[in-house]
């Protein structure tokens, strides 16, 4: 599958990850990206928790008081704890929240969306700030500088896939505000030349 170099790396504002290349299935593989109108998914996506970085681990456990209100879970449940070194990360290391009931801990019951969203939101910050980069960037995710899809796109998990914007349409928001200006301008130029290929040549088609 076409794997395009980018003309130049791009840092994340957080320190990590660096982005070198980027698979092109980014500019063909669809999912609903408008979460919060969706009916069916029963946050589908959440099932499986995700990776937290030593930095933004450290920034969640600042507001545990509100957040142990939210969830009805305290704090030292959130996290698996099992830390990894891994330089593609803030701070180069890693840990994961933990899953309760089938869904990532931070996840509302009672509703829908990811509780460290919401309340970054309510307290008139960023919710950068709290949300998981990993999250932020999801459907898409990063492999030793290279930007692709998740695995529950490839492996055709996700149930929302088909229907919608491209994967890169649905976060080149997130992608700007985590990498600049540049790194979009490169990935909408390679957009741009990708809606030119013959479907034969297109690189994901479920």
């Amino acid at each position: 599958m076409p794997i395009e170099l980018l003309r130049r790396p791009h840092t994340s504002i957080q320190g990590a990850p660096t982005l070198d290349r980027v698979d092109t299935k980014i500019f063909f593989a669809q999912y609903f990206a408008r979460c919060m109108e969706c009916t069916y998914c029963l946050d589908q996506c959440c099932m499986y928790g995700v990776d937290v970085d030593g930095e933004n681990h450290e920034r969640i456990l600042a507001v545990a008081n509100q957040l142990e209100v939210l969830t009805g879970v305290a704090r030292t449940e959130w996290f698996d704890e099992r830390w990894t070194e891994d330089a593609e990360f803030p701070g180069g290391r890693v840990t994961r929240t933990r899953v309760r009931d089938g869904r990532c801990v931070f996840l509302e019951r009672l509703g829908r969306g990811c509780l460290l969203h919401s309340l970054a939101l309510s307290q008139g910050r960023d919710y950068h700030e709290l949300k998981p980069l990993v999250s932020a960037l999801f459907p898409l995710t990063f492999d030793d500088g290279l930007l692709h899809p998740s695995d529950e796109i490839e492996d055709a998990d996700l149930i929302c896939i088909t229907e919608g914007s491209t994967l890169y349409r649905g976060v080149r928001d997130e992608l700007l505000f985590y990498f600049g200006v540049e790194l979009v301008a490169e990935l909408d130029a390679l957009e741009l030349a990708a809606a030119s290929w013959p479907p034969v040549s297109r690189p994901f088609a479920l």
